[in-house]
């Protein structure tokens, strides 16, 4: 076991693949003109990889929230509005669903990318140039 694998289980590693792989179709569905069927399959590939790296029970209290219902409902309505409905107007509700639901996580991931050894430099000049201190 490697550093890098340490305390993830083999069913959090494959909802990262799930999660990784239904990315991959959902941006293959926007670059080739908002096919229905990748959207579709991404959409599932990447919620079942959310429930196999958190767990079911966790997945479920995630989502359904009190302050996370307006993100749910407008993540999930845009699902549902790409299979039968329009597949841009859906995906447009679901990133902003997407972003209501994920914005607490928005802090975490840009410290972590501030570590990162080419992204870093490059988010403290963008930092400084925004604000000149």
């Amino acid at each position: 076991m490697n550093m890098f694998t340490t305390g993830i289980t083999d069913l959090q590693k494959i909802g990262i693949g799930l999660s990784g792989f239904g990315s991959v179709f959902v941006f293959l569905g926007m670059l080739l003109f908002f096919d229905r069927g990748l959207l579709a399959i991404g959409n599932i590939l990447f919620l079942s990889g959310i429930c196999f790296v958190i767990g079911l029970e966790r997945t479920f209290h995630f989502f359904f929230k009190l302050e996370k219902l307006k993100g749910t409902a407008f993540f999930f309505g845009g699902i549902l509005i790409v299979l039968f409905v329009s597949p841009i107007l859906g995906m447009l509700l679901e990133f902003y669903g997407f972003f209501v639901l994920f914005s607490g996580f928005f802090p975490v991931v840009l410290n972590f990318m501030s570590r990162v050894p080419v992204i870093g430099p490059m988010l403290d000049k963008w930092r400084t140039a925004r604000n000149p201190v």
